[in-house]
């Protein structure tokens, strides 16, 4: 799986969907930390999670901000049930 930096490549730096500059202090982006310390099982939860918490507040929130949002968890989940049957 690419990295957060790698799948940003050209991004605007103020994309509040793909890059938002909030989750890159401190050196490492936050999704990338994420993914280093959750086993398999506990990251697909961590991306299905999100993904119903943006699908489920957009209307009342972000609307389209937070549909892009979850389409970024979406193709990250799917990206990693890929990478599952891959190993099997």
């Amino acid at each position: 799986m690419k990295s957060f930096d790698e799948q940003c490549n050209g991004m605007r730096a103020d994309d509040m969907v793909n890059a938002p500059s909030h989750y890159t202090a401190g050196g490492i982006e936050t999704i990338d930390y994420i993914r280093a310390k959750l086993t398999t099982e506990q990251l697909r939860g961590y991306y299905l999670g999100n993904l119903l918490k943006y699908l489920s507040r957009a209307r009342l929130k972000n609307g389209a901000e937070d549909y892009k949002k979850a389409e970024v968890y979406l193709r990250w989940l799917n990206e990693l049930e890929d990478q599952e049957a891959q190993k099997k």
